[in-house]
């Protein structure tokens, strides 16, 4: 039986998303901070044994401040991130329980996970050393050297854009990490493909989006609203409400 251990990544700076009170993890979408989302839909399997979430040491001391209770009531754990988001997600791995058979690495400024997407990349991984989520791009792509002319017109045929959550054999991303050198990749399947391990991909979510700038939290709350509401016994937590500590 497989043991997940879930690494939440929102150690980076959010320079795009330019809030002067919170950074992008822990903004509020409706009403609730972005990172509870996709921690509480974890926390909701059996085969999730930890959740740990990674913050820039900067944080720390807001972070725990604002979300104490939420930690506690919850069972997250704190990692403090490094330099690179590959530093972060190491220092996290660090902190992973011995028996865990798989890592899932997801960015907590993803708060539009469902749980369909969730099971579909756990089942695959059982099969797969490493999975991720991916979608075909549609758009027309353009490249632009100084982003003010275009260059010319990339052939997007068999291009995808990744997502997360993506799983990986905990085995698997302990020696990916330790053989890294000096890579730093925008996420841990490009460190895998470049040290030869193959990614298996399953369909993504359009609704799958990552809150960059502050007008994405408008079309979040919109894909939220347009997915089927879970029913609960109870509340998950006693804390939901994090618009108190604003």
């Amino acid at each position: 039986m497989p043991k997940f251990s879930v690494i939440l990544a929102a150690a980076g700076k959010s320079s795009r998303f330019r809030d002067p009170n919170y950074k992008k993890p822990f903004a509020l979408l409706n009403r609730k901070a972005v990172w509870l989302y996709s921690a509480e839909l974890f926390l909701k399997r059996n085969d999730v044994k930890q959740v740990i979430i990674v913050i820039s040491p900067e944080d720390k001391e807001e972070f725990l401040a604002k979300y104490g209770p939420n930690l506690a009531v919850l069972g997250v754990e704190v990692a403090l991130g490094g330099a690179e988001r590959s530093d972060s997600i190491e220092n996290a791995l660090g902190k992973v329980n011995s028996d865990s058979t798989h890592v899932v690495i997801h960015d907590a400024a993803r708060p539009c996970l469902n749980a369909d997407l969730i099971e579909v990349v756990f089942n695959a991984s059982k099969a797969n050393p490493a999975v991720i989520p991916a979608i075909p791009v549609t758009s027309t792509l353009k490249l632009s050297k100084d982003g003010s002319a275009v260059d010319r017109t990339v052939d997007r045929t068999h291009l995808y854009e990744a997502q997360t959550p993506q799983v990986f054999e905990r085995e698997l991303l302990i020696s990916i990490f330790a053989d890294r050198g000096d890579l730093k990749p925008t996420d841990e399947s490009q460190l895998a493909e470049e040290l030869g391990h193959p990614i298996a991909i399953v369909k993504g979510s359009v609704f799958n989006i990552k809150i960059t700038s502050k007008q994405d939290l408008a079309f979040a709350r919109a894909c939220l609203d347009s997915q089927p509401k879970p029913k609960l016994d109870s509340p998950i937590h006693p804390f939901a409400d994090d618009n108190l500590f604003r």
